[in-house]
């Protein structure tokens, strides 16, 4: 878990409770996982010019830091698959290798301020979902940066956060509209009806995530409550 204020990566235990948190150097934009074991969180912060990824490790259920990329551009979301690094910038989205070379600039929109705010990716790696924050839509490119769709919907305002689960589903959630919507693989059209909403609990929404151990769709808000629900 990313705690923004407090610039810590937190492990929680399957009761939600913190057993082990690390301290970063900046603020804590999004992260992603690299192995079971180990994942990469990218690190903001433009006042002291810090724009990193920082790699952290579980051992024996405490964090440990590991390697550092220093980037040259801003960061806001950050996405993994087999070896590969995709970086939004918040106009941009970078692919890079683990090592941090670049490999290249793979979409950009300079239309608006965030319109590339964060990124998820396909378990097989052939689409990349970005949300564009105060554009309130999500852009799906293909494996070679090519744009095959762009989903807007009332129930989608000012995205923040958006999760691809093991098995191609993908979920966005909505701040201002206190939404969590599953979109279909192709990211063109909200399934069915929204998930959850305001009436569920939720309160400006940040972030979502699916837990394949525990079948839960975890919701991370803006007021520090982590919301918790079961899927059938």
């Amino acid at each position: 878990m990313a705690d923004y204020k407090n610039h810590k990566v937190k492990k929680l235990n399957q009761q939600y409770q913190v057993v082990s948190h690390w301290e970063v150097t900046a603020n804590i934009y999004d992260m992603c996982l690299i192995t079971p074991s180990e994942v990469a969180v990218v690190v903001n912060e433009n006042a002291n010019n810090t724009h990193e990824v920082q790699f952290i490790k579980v051992t024996k259920s405490q964090l440990t830091p590991g390697r550092k990329l220093k980037l040259q551009h801003e960061c806001s979301g950050i996405a993994h698959h087999q070896g590969e690094l995709f970086i939004t910038s918040g106009t941009a989205v970078f692919k890079y290798t683990l090592t941090g070379k670049l490999v290249c600039r793979l979409y950009e929109d300079r239309s608006a301020d965030y319109t590339l705010w964060k990124c998820a990716v396909t378990p097989t790696g052939d689409k990349l979902y970005i949300i564009s924050l105060w554009q309130h839509k999500l852009h799906t490119l293909a494996r070679d940066g090519t744009l095959l769709a762009t989903l807007t919907d009332p129930a989608l305002v000012w995205p923040r956060g958006l999760h691809v689960t093991p098995a191609g589903q993908v979920l966005v959630c909505g701040s201002l509209s206190y939404t969590v919507l599953q979109v279909n693989m192709e990211g063109e059209s909200k399934l069915g009806a929204t998930l959850y909403t305001g009436r569920d609990g939720l309160w400006y929404p940040l972030s979502v995530c699916y837990c394949s151990t525990t079948s839960s769709i975890i919701v991370g808000q803006g007021n520090n409550i982590i919301l918790v629900f079961r899927v059938e």
